[in-house]
């Protein structure tokens, strides 16, 4: 009895032995293939590229390119804010915090940027404050934060990519103008209809709507319009154009309180939080992502604060990181944010198990030849093999995410190029050949 017992031990040590022996061979295999890739690609050498490649099974790294060294993240920011929403709010997120005083029902911004967001759309806060039957009062005062992110490029303000940062969110703080007529554009909201104007000095070329810098006041060609315009310029935000905002799109009056929000102060529900993280992943949404860590920082406090949210989640939250991240904004538009590839290696490995889930985060996740910033780098495919996140500024372009072998293995990557020169294009395509080549050969 004791022999057959000590020869099952035997046999399931051997086994896993060999099992063990057989992984480290193969991840030595990998990384010896995946090294040679680098070392003869005469493209890459170019920039500065810091690349790392993971075994999530074995919880291993396998190969590693400068992956200590600091890099520009871009949009790759975007998995840092994910991960923070994971952390820190709930699956059903706050939509305002709100009192009922007498005949009067005060409100104050959570940060959610959901409010009527064109992807999004809830209508939670909308309906809420439409059906009330109280005077209804805007109290602002809890973002402690500038319009701009630290760091944003100042001359991207009229650009729909980069709205402007306030504690209650519109329609993605901007204006959206359509084609109606060739002589006349639908504008939504509807309140700032009065603030277009046509610039008669300008009567060539395609019919664009720009915005003064410190006002709204827009402008557009006496040039005709075309069927497929489209268009959204970033308002300027304030309290009272926010109020202005929520008049007009509630069909009711919305009034301005100077009131500090009471501890009492009760929370409306709103979106999906899992609905606004997708949105925000697949096309890269800077507005969703900004606002993000303001929701995050009404979970802390009072103030609602970009700073305050990074420095919270930072201490209490990504101390397994291996190196100090400096992180200073939501969306990954500063440029004084810097990552390294394998710090976003061990995130990605946290974001994994925290999900807990693998076809719900890939879901989640621009998927490649099919969704999202993802869709067009990849071959087009009904089954993906890499799932991840993109990250573009000039001279940088990243990918980090999770791709999947012919084998069956999930790895970890975040491939980083800063500094480059060259098109785009021949630097994404590089990063393609590479993750493919490792979802072909592994």
């Amino acid at each position: 009895m004791i022999s057959n017992r000590l020869l099952n031990i035997t046999l399931v040590l051997s086994t896993l032995l060999t099992s063990l022996l057989f992984a480290c061979s193969t991840d030595k295999m990998v990384a010896k293939k995946v090294s040679n890739e680098f070392k003869n690609n005469s493209v890459i050498q170019q920039y500065q590229v810091g690349f790392a490649l993971y075994n999530l099974e074995e919880k291993k790294m396998i190969f590693e390119k400068d992956a200590d060294k600091y890099f520009s993240p871009a949009s790759n920011t975007k998995l840092y804010t994910f991960f923070a929403s994971l952390k820190m709010l709930p699956e059903v997120m706050p939509a305002l915090r709100y009192i009922e005083k007498n005949d009067s029902l005060i409100f104050w911004g959570t940060g959610d940027p959901s409010f009527l967001q064109f992807n999004v759309k809830d209508k939670s806060a909308y309906n809420f404050l439409q059906a009330s039957n109280k005077k209804l009062f805007f109290a602002p005062g809890r973002y402690s934060g500038t319009f701009f992110g630290d760091g944003w490029a100042w001359d991207d303000y009229d650009f729909y990519y980069q709205p402007e940062i306030s504690e209650m969110p519109i329609m993605d703080n901007m204006v959206t103008s359509t084609y109606l007529s060739p002589n006349k554009i639908n504008i939504v909201p509807k309140v700032f209809t009065h603030c277009f104007a046509v610039d008669s000095t300008k009567t060539s070329g395609n019919f664009q709507v720009t915005r003064n810098f410190l006002t709204n006041e827009f402008h557009y060609p006496a040039v005709a319009v075309k069927p497929n315009y489209n268009q959204q310029n970033p308002y300027k935000t304030s309290p009272q154009t926010t109020v202005e905002v929520l008049s007009d799109t509630l069909h009711k009056t919305v009034g301005l309180i100077k009131m500090r929000m009471p501890s009492g102060a009760k929370t409306l529900p709103g979106a999906s939080r899992d609905s606004v993280l997708k949105h925000m992943m697949l096309p890269s949404d800077n507005f969703i992502a900004e606002h993000l860590l303001l929701v995050i920082s009404n979970q802390i406090g009072d103030t609602l604060s970009t700073t305050k949210a990074i420095q919270h989640v930072t201490k209490n939250h990504l101390s397994f990181l291996p190196d100090r991240v400096k992180w200073v904004d939501g969306s990954g538009l500063s440029r004084q944010n810097l990552f390294t590839p394998r710090d976003n290696i061990y995130l990605l490995d946290s974001i994994y198990h925290l999900v807990n889930n693998p076809e719900k985060l890939f879901n989640m996740l621009p998927a490649g030849g099919k969704s999202g910033t993802l869709k067009n780098a990849y071959p087009k495919t009904d089954k993906p093999f890499v799932f991840g996140k993109t990250g573009s500024l000039g001279g940088v372009h990243n990918q980090s995410g999770y791709v999947l072998t012919k084998n069956g293995k999930t790895y970890i990557y975040s491939f980083m190029n800063n500094n480059f020169v060259k098109p785009t294009a021949e630097v994404r395509a590089e990063m393609v050949r590479i993750v493919t080549y490792i979802h072909d050969n592994f």
